[in-house]
């Protein structure tokens, strides 16, 4: 699979079976995605995989916390803007409503947002994930770090044949990964990544992107 490929091919799925991601697979991959951009070379990253019978345990406590209508941990950074504008809440809106309506979720169902939370918390059935940690002292450039070693990760999950699912839900439920990774507080949590074998049999969606002449200008030559 070459780049353009594994580009094209990356999305976020939301189905995975539960055939196990083998672990030289994995190191593979996280080898190679320490080549990422970074500046300064602070590798500002903290990776916890985290599989079998420890991820088992936390997707039962995180569920049992979503089905119970528990509102989370209070974040500790926001996952958007306060106040989405044109056109970023447009993109927003119809890529929610297509994600949730393929999951067999609709916005008039007054459950949508505890079975919103039970799937993720189960990780759309991914038998491993990935939680991404940086350093409280870490500023914004390393964020952005951590943002492209992550991409590269994902891209190299598809060159073996994996896909995976960012998860900024799991810091609603960050107290229960660190007690389970043993992240201290001195780590703050971006986000999970689930991996996985695609469930062949589930239906797929694919969000739109915008046109780019919405999001590029061409300024010389």
């Amino acid at each position: 699979m070459d780049v353009y490929e594994a580009v094209g091919s990356r999305r976020a799925v939301r189905a995975f079976s539960g055939r196990p991601v083998p672990r030289e697979v994995l190191t593979r991959v996280l080898t190679a995605a320490a080549r990422a951009p970074s500046s300064g070379n602070l590798q500002p990253w903290q990776v916890f995989a985290v599989s079998g019978e420890p991820l088992a345990d936390l997707k039962r406590q995180a569920t049992a916390r979503a089905l119970a209508g528990d509102p989370g941990d209070g974040r500790e950074y926001p996952m958007y803007p306060a106040e989405l504008t044109a056109p970023y809440r447009e993109r927003f809106a119809g890529a929610a409503a297509l994600r949730y309506a393929a999951l067999g979720i609709e916005r008039e169902d007054p459950q949508r947002p505890v079975r919103i939370a039970a799937l993720n918390t189960q990780a759309f059935g991914a038998p491993l994930v990935l939680f991404c940690y940086l350093d409280r002292a870490m500023g914004p450039g390393q964020w952005a770090d951590a943002g492209m070693y992550l991409q590269t990760v994902m891209l190299l999950l598809r060159a073996e044949g994996l896909h995976s699912c960012p998860q900024v839900m799991w810091t609603m439920y960050r107290e229960t990964v660190g007690r389970l990774v043993g992240a201290g507080d001195r780590l703050v949590l971006l986000c999970g990544l689930a991996v996985g074998f695609e469930e062949e049999s589930a239906s797929r969606v694919r969000t739109g992107r915008a046109d780019i002449t919405e999001t590029v200008r061409f300024i010389g030559d």
